[in-house]
């Protein structure tokens, strides 16, 4: 019913709206099988892909939605200036699909707040993704990279040729 980028008409892109939370948000828009919306947005069935791991999970349960560049190295790089209002805006931010991505429970805890430096996606065919995103998200926001950051993300880069990155400024 939807594709990663869409809107399902339960809920606002914007703004959760119906009882849709900004993870319920990200879920619907990222539903490889759709699940169905019941009262205040409870999500039962469905189908999703976690690029992370590579793997399909037919279950919410089973799923994080990850902040691709996570709150405390955001905070790190430079959101720690920021308003709360801008903080909030970051945190729930539905206005670009790289920044809140639907991956494995697993794969997301086992990245934790780790930039490309000290965690990449076990499945290799999407890292270059991975990377283009982590800069866009980055650069979307004004956020900083420490030096160990910009030597990962470089090296990494090395083995995506031509790949490229477009970026829609939040601030």
């Amino acid at each position: 019913m939807t594709s990663r980028g869409g809107h399902h008409p339960c809920c606002c892109r914007r703004r959760p709206c119906n009882g849709c939370n900004t993870r319920a948000e990200v879920l619907l828009t990222e539903a490889v099988t759709a699940p169905a919306v019941g009262p205040n947005c409870v999500l039962t069935g469905g189908v999703w892909y976690s690029p992370y791991d590579d793997q399909y999970l037919d279950s919410t349960r089973k799923l994080d939605v990850d902040h691709l560049v996570p709150l405390a190295e955001a905070w790190d790089s430079g959101a720690s200036a920021w308003t709360p209002a801008e903080r909030e805006a970051y945190a729930n931010d539905l206005d670009d699909p790289r920044a809140l991505i639907a991956v494995s429970a697993a794969s997301n805890r086992s990245k934790a707040d780790k930039d490309p430096s000290t965690w990449m996606p076990p499945h290799a065919g999407y890292r270059c993704q991975y990377l283009t995103d982590w800069i866009a998200d980055k650069i979307r926001y004004g956020l900083t990279v420490d030096p160990a950051e910009h030597t990962a993300l470089t090296e990494g880069l090395a083995h995506c040729p031509d790949q490229p990155v477009t970026v829609t400024l939040a601030r």
